[in-house]
C-alpha cells in the first residue's frame, strides 16, 4: 500500500491541523471565510466514488463533523456563519478533498462563489494558533 501523501498543492493556501479517522484536516489560510478541507488519507483517490462504501459513510461524517467546526470558527472569529457550503471540487488539484466552507451574508464576495474571488486574506498568526488550537481539540 502506498503511503498518503497530500498533492503539494494544498499547501500554497492551507495548513494541515490534524488527521480524523479518514481524512487529513486542513486549514484554509483565508480569514474571509472559516474554511476546512478534508482529504481522505488514502492514496489515488479522485471521486467520492473510489471509497469504500464505508469509508464513503466515513467521509460524509467527517464532512458534517467539520461543518460543525466551521460554524464555531466562525463563532469564535466573531464572523458567524450564516450559510455552510461543502464542494468535493478537483478541478485543480484532482486529489479527492472536500471544501467545508463557512459563508455570510456580509462576507467579501456573497453569494458568489469563493474560488477566484477577491485576494486572500492570511488569518494573523494569534487567530491561526487559536484556529488550529481549536481543530486539534474537536
Amino acid at each position: 500500500m502506498t503511503a498518503f501523501v497530500a498533492d503539494p498543492a494544498f499547501d500554497a493556501g492551507s495548513l494541515a491541523v490534524t488527521d480524523w479517522p479518514l481524512c487529513q484536516v486542513r486549514l484554509q489560510d483565508d480569514a474571509r471565510f472559516p474554511w476546512l478541507i478534508l482529504i481522505p488519507r488514502v492514496s489515488g483517490l479522485v471521486e467520492i466514488e473510489d471509497l469504500t462504501p464505508d469509508d464513503r459513510t466515513r467521509f460524509l461524517d467527517e464532512g458534517l463533523r467539520a461543518g460543525a467546526l466551521v460554524r464555531h470558527l466562525g463563532e469564535t472569529v466573531g464572523r458567524p456563519v450564516d450559510k455552510l457550503n461543502m464542494a468535493a471540487l478537483g478541478n485543480v488539484t484532482a486529489q479527492l478533498h472536500l471544501h467545508v466552507i463557512g459563508r455570510r451574508r456580509d462576507d467579501p464576495v456573497w453569494p458568489d462563489p469563493v474560488w477566484g474571488r477577491g485576494t486572500p486574506q492570511p488569518w494573523t498568526a494569534p487567530e491561526r494558533e487559536t484556529l488550529m488550537t481549536i481543530i486539534r481539540a474537536d
